[in-house]
């Protein structure tokens, strides 16, 4: 069985004070479901100390372990954290840092190497949708980004259709279904059956808590990747509970 997972990315949002939330969704993840909470890096350190109960990661990494990389840090500095997870390849890294799959795959690896859980973002553009490109251009996300000695221990990947993001408009609950059953088959096919089943599969863009038990009752959907959602208890708690209620 696949545990659960309701993952927050906060993104360039939040100050010291907003580590109060934490201590408002403990309860909610002491259910069956895995919580984690991406805050920007400023608050990784801090957050890990402050969680119970909830998973802490960062927001991207860079593919070295080191270096004359000005601004950038690096996996292992998000492990000396306290961080277990990081995000990679989302669209907005892919769209405002101009990261391809060959970036998202060594960021991929490197999180990897230091003990990280990565979560992989993959999703189609709006032109990509209506040209009725989406499972090309998501096969080829996973072909690409995803490295080899993928297991349901070290990645997950979440969904994120770029035209959903932030924008109030989701998916139906088939779109959803079509592409996680896609990914599900991908992966078994790749990597064989059972590390296949075994990766969690999220879905993100503009999740809140008047959806979210209907996307939780689609086909391989194992949970949710949240934004703006995830920033107070009282908007988050309700999706965590949802999955935690979900089937």
């Amino acid at each position: 069985m696949r545990t659960k997972l309701a993952a927050g990315n906060w993104k360039m949002n939040g100050l010291t004070q907003a580590l109060s939330e934490l201590s408002g969704m403990e309860e909610a993840a002491k259910g069956a479901s895995e919580v984690l909470i991406c805050p920007p890096f400023t608050l990784v350190g801090a957050a890990a100390n402050a969680a119970k109960g909830i998973a802490i990661g960062g927001q991207d990494c860079h593919a070295e372990s080191s270096g004359a990389h000005t601004g950038d840090v690096s996996a292992a500095m998000l492990k000396d954290c306290g961080a277990t997870h990081v995000i990679v390849g989302h669209s907005e890294r892919r769209t405002d840092h101009d990261e391809r799959d060959e970036d998202v795959r060594a960021k991929c690896a490197a999180a990897w190497n230091a003990g990280l859980v990565v979560v992989l973002c993959v999703g189609e553009s709006l032109d990509e949708r209506e040209a009725s490109n989406t499972l090309d251009i998501i096969g080829g996300q996973l072909a690409k980004s995803v490295p080899d000695g993928a297991t349901g221990h070290n990645l997950v990947i979440a969904y994120e259709p770029i035209w959903a993001i932030g924008t109030g408009k989701v998916p139906t609950t088939d779109q959803i279904g079509e592409v996680h059953d896609f990914m599900r088959a991908r992966l078994e096919k790749r990597f064989g059956e059972g590390v296949g089943r075994s990766v969690r599969l999220l879905y993100g863009g503009s999740v809140k808590p008047s959806n979210a038990a209907e996307i939780f009752a689609v086909s391989n959907v194992d949970g949710a990747l949240v934004g703006g959602a995830s920033l107070k208890a009282a908007d988050f708690v309700p999706i965590i509970d949802a999955l935690n209620a979900a089937p």
